[in-house]
């Protein structure tokens, strides 16, 4: 689990350090609605939602970062706008296990998705 997450960590650092100006064409405003989970889970347990809020903060404070799975089924990577980049745990952390609106800056790049969140919310749970 370990490993997982800092192969995790490692990319979405990479992502981030490798994402192009914000005059970009792979950038766009967007506004997304999702679950806030461990990125791990998502990949490993083919999660849609989360098991539950314990289990992503458990994660998360383990050092696994946290991600958005929209409702399509696209996992964004929370980056951070500034160079040096930062972890987005802090800021997800609040909403962890919870079906969140995020709005901000989404890039895309070999078939991964970003998103330098400008505001999020949480929403009500779907059934």
């Amino acid at each position: 689990m370990r490993t997982l997450s800092a192969l995790g960590l490692a990319a979405v650092l990479l992502l981030s350090a490798a994402l192009p100006s914000s005059t970009a064409s792979n950038l766009t405003n967007a506004s997304i609605q999702g679950y806030v989970l461990d990125s791990a889970c998502a990949f490993t347990k083919n999660l849609e939602k989360p098991i539950s809020r314990e289990c992503a903060v458990a994660c998360a404070k383990a050092g696994s970062p946290l991600a958005i799975l929209s409702d399509d089924g696209t996992l964004y990577w929370p980056i951070a706008g500034t160079t040096p980049s930062s972890g987005q745990n802090e800021k997800l952390l609040p909403f962890a296990g919870q079906k969140v609106k995020a709005t901000g800056k989404v890039y895309e790049r070999g078939g991964s998705r970003a998103i330098v969140i400008e505001t999020i919310e949480a929403l009500p749970a779907s059934k």
